[in-house]
């Protein structure tokens, strides 16, 4: 590892926590602010998805435009759209207001996700991806554990606006770091090889990626479910928000302890034991959690939980480093964020729907099917150490 790829490294991971964490910072705020401004239940809704809807494309036209271009252009750009975007609300004076704000968001950070994974990827020696991979992780998983009681102290007791400036500064020392890092010059990004459609096809189908892409959108499928159930399903055993709260931060905590090893791991002695370990502890979790009735054994399924989220990580994401070339890896990078993205936004709704078909235990362990289907995808396609 060169010099510059020891600072690279580190500076991005901190980049990549601070542009992500205004986000986070929304999401206990956002329904109540857009309720607050005069929404419907069913505008609201809508307003809280918007992001996630125009992310979710817009996560793969931007990763083919960065391998055309290079990384720091469009990481600038993006985290400057993410500061505007997080003035803007704090200006919002109606819901559609709001509404277009959101989509403006959503459409920054889709310049940020895939702008911050290349550079990872590019500059992670290909001996300890796995590693390199691992604070990525980290970073996007502290940027939520901070991001969401941050928000709602802040909230609390200076207001919402507040939340919004919050955001808006610490994404702007993001965009000051963002001009230390490496030009990513497009001269040595690779030639353009084939169309966008055309590309994003052959990087779907490829034996190499698709376990990794299918056990992302799983892996944030089952994410978006447990976010909607298991506070239905901890509020019928008769805690409150309280335990709520304190189950997902054990959640996050040790999927944030988890990831090092996990990258670890996955450098030692290659991808496919902790992608198999990994979508096994979730979907183990996912079935026993219905069946918990006491919290600490709750706390301990979202531990397993978390281990299986730390492990899973690191490996999918190098496995998208490790079989693309640096032509075509921003495309790569962005259909991963984008099938992570789309894994919340389908989760949540589908099986809040389930759960209303068949209740919220079984919704619960349903959940897990999408997770077995990853780890049978796996099995078919990783047949040699990756």
């Amino acid at each position: 590892m060169s010099k510059r790829d020891k600072w690279t490294l580190p500076v991005a991971s901190v980049i990549t926590f601070l542009g992500f964490v205004d986000t986070h910072l929304l999401i206990p705020i956002i329904a109540l602010y857009a309720s607050g401004l005069g929404a419907s239940i069913g505008l609201v809704g809508l307003i809280v998805g918007l992001y996630s809807i125009v992310n979710t494309p817009a996560n793969i036209v931007f990763g083919r435009f960065i391998d055309r271009v290079g990384y720091k252009r469009p990481l600038v750009v993006g985290l400057s759209g993410n500061v505007l975007s997080m003035l803007l609300y704090a200006f919002a004076r109606s819901p559609l207001h709001l509404a277009m704000v959101r989509a403006l968001h959503g459409l920054s950070g889709a310049l940020v996700a895939p702008a911050t994974m290349s550079i990872v990827a590019d500059h992670a020696v290909s001996d300890r991806r796995g590693r390199a991979m691992s604070f990525y992780g980290m970073a996007l998983a502290c940027a939520s554990l901070v991001g969401y009681p941050v928000s709602g102290v802040v909230a609390s007791r200076l207001g919402v606006s507040a939340v919004f400036f919050l955001g808006a500064s610490l994404v702007g020392l993001a965009i000051v770091l963002s001009m230390v890092l490496p030009g990513g010059d497009p001269a040595g990004r690779g030639p353009d090889s084939g169309g966008s459609l055309r590309k994003a096809r052959s990087l779907l189908t490829s034996r190499r990626l698709v376990p990794a892409y299918a056990a992302i959108f799983a892996q944030y499928f089952t994410f978006g479910s447990v976010v909607t159930l298991l506070p239905v399903h901890v509020e019928r055993l008769g805690m409150e928000a309280f335990e709520v709260g304190i189950l997902l931060a054990t959640f996050s905590a040790l999927f944030v302890l988890t990831q090092l090893p996990g990258g670890a791991i996955s450098d030692r002695l290659g991808r496919r034991p902790p992608v198999f370990c990994g979508l096994s502890c979730v979907a183990i979790s996912l079935v026993v959690l219905p069946s918990l009735s006491s919290f600490a054994l709750l706390a301990g399924g979202m531990a397993l939980y978390g281990v299986g989220y730390g492990l899973l990580f690191p490996s999918v994401s190098a496995m998208v480093a490790d079989h693309t070339a640096v032509g075509e890896r921003g495309l790569a990078v962005g259909l991963f964020h984008a099938l992570l993205t789309a894994g919340v936004a389908v989760g949540a709704p589908v099986m809040g729907l389930v759960a209303g078909l068949v209740g919220t235990p079984a919704a619960l362990m349903l959940t897990a099917v999408p997770v077995l289907s990853a780890f049978v995808i796996a099995v078919a396609f990783l047949r040699e150490p990756s």
